[in-house]
């Protein structure tokens, strides 16, 4: 069975103007589609390939079908880690990030400070790493799935396409504007299990 292109979790309208209608034709439409459409061609011509799920083919993967299936995982998983009805961690989540970082504040500074230093393209993320909370980030179609202990919570794409058509080159409103009004807390809440992966995997 070929990989497909998930369907947004949310209406491509939903965000207002922190997210457009059009970036999301051009993002998750045409970008992540192409990845989808690659990395089929690439397990299609090669017998080896076969019968594998997207995770099993990142954790096994190099080269240019790693960036295919890296991809198709993160954009999967960003999707998901956006809400465009503001939400806020409670619970366990909350807890375990007052303890990481001393307050919700000074963790979105920190992934803001992330997602903004991070040179060229890739990903700014929140990862659960031998019990407890972490800001990291990946390069290029790096991705958490990819690196032992690292269970992910949440990602933000800080790929220029991911912001460029509503917010041109400034990377820093983009991700000041998710990460304060547009994170889904409560998905991130449901990864503190450890199987984040899981949720944007697909099978073989």
């Amino acid at each position: 069975m070929a990989f497909v292109l998930p369907d947004l979790p949310y209406a491509k309208d939903a965000f207002g103007d922190i997210l457009s209608v059009e970036t999301f034709d051009f993002h998750h439409g045409k970008h992540h589609n192409a990845y989808v459409v690659k990395a089929n061609e690439l397990v299609a011509a090669d017998a080896s390939l076969q019968g594998k799920s997207l995770v099993e083919l990142i954790k096994t993967a190099k080269g240019g079908l790693f960036n295919q299936v890296g991809q198709i995982w993160n954009h999967t998983f960003y999707w998901k880690s956006l809400s465009p009805t503001k939400t806020a961690p409670t619970g366990d989540l909350l807890a375990k990030i007052e303890d990481a970082f001393g307050s919700v504040d000074a963790l979105i500074d920190k992934m803001k400070a992330e997602a903004v230093g991070h040179f060229a393209s890739g990903w700014a993320a929140l990862i659960l790493k031998d019990g407890k909370l972490e800001v990291t980030s990946y390069h290029d179609a790096d991705t958490p799935v990819a690196h032992e202990d690292h269970a992910p919570l949440l990602i933000l794409d800080v790929w220029e396409h991911a912001y460029y058509i509503d917010y041109r080159n400034l990377r820093p409103a983009y991700a000041e504007k998710l990460l304060k009004e547009a994170i889904n807390w409560d998905f991130a809440a449901e990864n503190l299990d450890g199987q984040g992966a899981s949720r944007a995997d697909q099978p073989a």
